[in-house]
């Protein structure tokens, strides 16, 4: 059942889907991780500027704001390179657009990925990080004052809110293409400002193995509207407050751009 304030703007979704009639899985690319769009040799894309239901706000580097569609290891893909943050002044509703798309285009998956600070000691930068469940420090959720259609409800359950079974996915996937794969929990934090040594050491003694500034907002819209989600983290940097720059965040997606790339090509192969 459709929240009725997720619904995206008609021409959004005219504009879309005259590029793709009938995509499967939606994959929001993020920072310095949208190499994977060079590989769709069909690819239509269409930038965020043109879009109804996108805020226009100041691009954040490695967030190139487009919307590209087309096949991949023979899936119907609609991507998202790059994404609109809260802490660009977006509502959490907004930061949820690519969720909010890809339920009204049909999608029956949507992958998250995004460059995250590593808080448990066992990860380093360039780990990948299956996203097993997240804290939200965010302040705000994309369902508050949501109006349903009769019948519908607010309280949507997240015990499973990233898919026991994609996960299952994921991990085959990484084996096959000898990907270490860890796994973890994801803090949301507001941002933009990185997280100070003390908000850290909270972090790590309230569970959370890694920390970023997105996701989450798309994560339970999109559970909401009954997507199933997959969540993937690159470690960028120690998540230590001091001493960081988003261009080290941008250069670590980089650098782990290759094994990101095989890893979502082997999990589109076994869907």
């Amino acid at each position: 059942m459709l929240l009725s304030t997720l619904c995206v703007p008609e021409p959004d979704l005219a504009r879309v889907r005259a590029m793709s009639p009938s995509p499967r899985v939606a994959i929001v690319l993020g920072s310095g991780l949208s190499g994977l769009v060079s590989l769709v040799p069909d690819a239509a894309s269409i930038p965020f500027a043109v879009l109804e239901g996108v805020p226009k706000l100041s691009a954040v580097p490695g967030h190139e704001g487009q919307v590209v569609c087309g096949t991949l290891e023979g899936v119907e893909v609609v991507m998202f390179k790059g994404r609109v943050h809260q802490y660009q002044g977006a509502t959490a509703l907004e930061a949820a657009y690519p969720a909010r798309l890809a339920a009204q285009l049909g999608c029956e998956i949507l992958v998250l990925t995004n460059a995250s600070g590593g808080v448990s000691a066992r990860l380093g930068t360039g780990d990948i990080v299956l996203i097993s469940d997240y804290i939200n420090l965010m302040g705000t959720n994309p369902l508050i004052g949501a109006r349903w259609p009769e019948g519908g409800t607010l309280f949507v359950g997240m015990r499973d809110a990233y898919d026991p079974e994609l996960r299952a996915l994921a991990y085959s996937a990484a084996a096959e293409q000898n990907v270490l794969l860890h796994e973890g929990v994801y803090a949301a934090l507001l941002g933009p400002s990185y997280e100070t040594p003390a908000e850290v050491g909270y972090l790590s003694a309230v569970g959370a193995d890694i920390v970023g500034m997105s996701t989450v907002p798309e994560t339970i819209a999109a559970r909401a509207l009954g997507l199933r989600v997959l969540g993937l983290s690159l470690v960028s940097n120690d998540a230590a407050g001091v001493g960081l720059s988003h261009e080290e965040v941008l250069e670590a997606g980089r650098l782990a751009a290759e094994d990101m790339t095989r890893l979502l090509l082997a999990i589109l192969r076994g869907l």
